[in-house]
């Protein structure tokens, strides 16, 4: 019986993967799909569903090889390790979250549990949806601490999210002459600094706001929901965090070194297409995490659509001056990269198996 069932779930494991994997990879075809038609002059609104599936996968795949086949090896090699390299970092200050709550987990479970997230990252809303399965995945690892597992996870995506938009605003000073030769910079800094704010006011209130009455009403109204005692605990974690002083510095320190990556990718990507990067570099800092950090919110699966726009719309100004063709394809590589890695957790999480291995 046991044999039986560990086939089962293998099976359906690997129905899921591949059906995510086809959902993945069709989205990808049909932005290919959308762009060739749009060259030659059809307007790809006006298919039906049916037609739009065919075209995808008529046209994609040769689309995108054509795409791939243009790009330096040599270069693309490169924004693939840029691209890991954001993932490994993250495995990096996951942990050093974890150890604040005194938890302790291997860095290859940790590095197993991120990349399996990284992998519903690529079709749930936003960029950050499998966080929601690392979440679950984390709370599986103990017995005993699972709300403060959970909010592990819940505090390092919050970390990164405030570190990567405290990044993008120092970019922002740097590089002020452009932010207001055009309406566009000053639209996306704008909605930048919001997210700035509000990520702010949350850490602060979470790691330091200390037992205020209002705070204490507001747990004995969460303690009376079902399964209020968790979010109650939830809440008391976080307040570890602010108690230990050399934890917050070492989060950020780790986070921009990701910013830095992520930067990277494009740049390396935009070389490989013989593109002027270097002289780019200092907006590009500011661009690329900006357009994550907005891509993050939950408006489109993976931020589909947005994160394409965003390129085209910033890349395209005059203070970069890139076409919108080769903007879009920066865009379609940077997430053919992040694909692959989402691949490899695909792999990892069809013989992942949930165990209790975080001890205190």
């Amino acid at each position: 019986m046991a044999s039986k069932s560990q086939a089962l779930k293998f099976t359906l494991k690997l129905a899921v993967c591949v059906i995510l994997v086809a959902w993945i990879l069709h989205t990808i075809f049909a932005g290919e799909a959308e762009n060739t038609l749009h060259l030659e002059g059809r307007n790809w609104a006006d298919l039906s569903l049916a037609e739009q599936v065919r075209e995808s996968w008529a046209i994609g795949p040769s689309s995108l090889w054509q795409t791939i086949s243009g790009v330096n090896l040599g270069w693309l090699l490169a924004s693939l390790v840029f691209m890991g390299a954001t993932i490994l970092i993250g495995v990096v200050r996951w942990r050093i979250v974890l150890d604040v709550q005194g938890l302790r987990l291997s860095f290859g479970r940790a590095a197993g549990i991120s990349l399996v997230a990284h992998f519903f990252n690529s079709f749930l809303l936003g960029s950050t949806g499998g966080d929601l399965l690392k979440a679950y995945f984390a709370a599986g690892e103990t017995s005993q601490r699972k709300a403060e597992a959970v909010t592990t996870v819940v505090v390092d995506r919050l970390l990164g999210l405030f570190a990567m938009l405290l990044f993008c605003s120092v970019m922002a000073l740097l590089n002020w002459n452009v932010i207001m030769s055009q309406q566009r910079f000053m639209a996306v800094m704008l909605v930048v600094l919001g997210m700035l704010f509000l990520s702010g006011l949350i850490v602060v209130l979470s790691f330091w706001g200390g037992p205020t009455k209002p705070r204490l009403k507001f747990e004995s109204l969460l303690a009376r929901l079902p399964r209020g005692d968790a979010l109650v605990r939830c809440i008391e974690a976080c307040r570890a965090f602010g108690e230990n002083p050399g934890f917050f510095p070492r989060i950020l320190g780790w986070s921009m070194l990701l910013s830095l990556a992520c930067v990277l990718q494009i740049v390396a990507l935009g070389w490989g297409l013989g593109l002027e990067m270097g002289r780019h570099l200092p907006v590009l800092m500011l661009i690329v995490p900006a357009i994550i950090c907005i891509s993050a919110l939950p408006i489109t699966p993976s931020g589909i659509g947005v994160r394409e726009n965003l390129y085209v719309w910033l890349l395209s100004a005059t203070a970069i001056g890139i076409e919108n063709k080769q903007a879009l394809t920066l865009s379609i590589l940077a997430f053919a990269g992040s694909l692959l890695w989402s691949l490899v957790g695909g792999v990892v999480y069809l013989f992942f198996r949930s165990r209790i291995s975080l001890d205190r």
